[in-house]
């Protein structure tokens, strides 16, 4: 073997076993694990530092952020609630209604929450719609639309002045009940709901009763359509449950039966249609019946007149008769022989006649004095 084969032989052999290499392998792996947690640890650290300082400037922001807006806005005077503007097209009081809203002069304008403050509105029976308006710095604008009332509406069968009465109250077309401070004289030609005896009203409150909500319905239905200039109602009676009397500005008395009012209106037309071509004014009529519908009409005025003034030409003369027929009449004969054409004398034992109208009185003294 050459010296040359000698030396790469020497320069390729391992200077350790296979024990040393295992064991320097080790050491190797323990070495770089460490070194890594030592980065993991490091590298965590460093995200828990910048999220700090992340979290401390956001805090340090938001506070000052915050005492600026308040030193700012909510304790600046100028921006002090010194105006509040209130539009309405009824009845509500400004006391009434700032009452109710928990607003006064003075408070900050930003504090100042709309929504509540519109709910609370709301509240009041009056109220339909509300709309808040804040204008800066020192002025909040408030509009409210009220419920127009259509009728009045009582438990009680018979009402005469509900301006005076406790128990009527006023009702809006989606069944709100209402008690106004504040009267206006077109109050007083609403129609009435009588004999809403099925619950108890008060102010604020909703009709849940079916006659109410189907009289309430029919007030509709009259004053959308043609029939409002023919037939205006004036009073609903619903104490029957069944149906409703309704008597109009005529004294004209029509049942309608809780379903189906618009077929019943279009009867209704057909009836006062017929009237206007007869020249005749509507008595009564039941429009719950769906075939042979009972009807009455008012007789004429200058027929009730004529009757009143004009009587019968002959009217029936009831004769007064003696307690004691047969002696009387002797007693009569013989009164008339002796007295001649003179008129009879009244005897103590005979009943007075009753009273002869004038014309009788006039024949018998004509007869007389011939």
């Amino acid at each position: 073997m050459s010296f040359r084969q000698r030396t790469s032989r020497t320069r390729n052999r391992r200077l350790s076993n296979v024990r040393q290499r295992r064991q320097q392998h080790l050491l190797d792996v323990k070495i770089r694990s460490r070194r890594a947690t030592q980065h993991r640890i490091r590298s965590a650290m460093g995200v828990m530092w910048k999220l700090a300082v992340f979290v401390i400037l956001c805090a340090a922001g938001y506070a000052g952020a915050r005492e600026a807006v308040r030193r700012l806005f909510f304790e600046n005077p100028d921006y002090h609630v010194q105006t509040i503007e209130l539009q309405t097209d009824g009845t509500l009081q400004r006391e009434q209604v700032l009452k109710a809203a928990d607003l006064h002069e003075g408070a900050n304008i930003f504090s100042v929450n709309l929504a509540s403050v519109r709910d609370r509105i709301q509240q009041l029976p009056q109220a339909d719609e509300v709309e808040i308006v804040r204008k800066l710095p020192s002025e909040i604008d408030i509009r409210i639309v009220e419920r127009k009332p259509v009728a009045w509406i009582t438990s009680e069968k018979e009402i005469n002045d509900p301006f005076a009465s406790d128990g009527a109250f006023l009702v809006g077309s989606r069944g709100v009940l209402m008690k106004q401070k504040k009267l206006l004289p077109e109050y007083l030609g609403l129609p009435l709901i009588v004999g809403c005896s099925s619950q108890s009203l008060e102010p604020g409150k909703v009709v849940e009763s079916p006659e109410a909500k189907t009289a309430l319905e029919l007030l509709h239905l009259t004053e959308s359509s043609f029939l409002q200039t023919r037939f205006q109602i004036r009073e609903i009676d619903i104490s029957k449950n069944y149906c409703l009397l309704v008597t109009d500005k005529n004294r004209s008395r029509v049942m309608f039966g809780l379903n189906d009012l618009e077929e019943q209106l279009r009867r209704l037309q057909v009836f006062l249609d017929y009237c206007d071509n007869t020249k005749q004014e509507l008595e009564t009529l039941n429009l719950v019946a769906q075939r042979n519908i009972p009807v009455t009409f008012t007789r004429p005025a200058a027929a009730v007149i004529n009757d009143t003034i004009e009587p019968a030409m002959e009217p029936r003369i009831m004769k007064a008769i003696p307690v004691h027929a047969p002696e009387a009449r002797v007693h009569q004969d013989s009164g008339a022989q002796q007295a001649g054409p003179s008129a009879p004398k009244a005897h103590a034992g005979s009943t007075p006649p009753k009273a002869i109208p004038n014309q009788q009185k006039k024949k018998r003294s004509n007869n007389g004095e011939q």
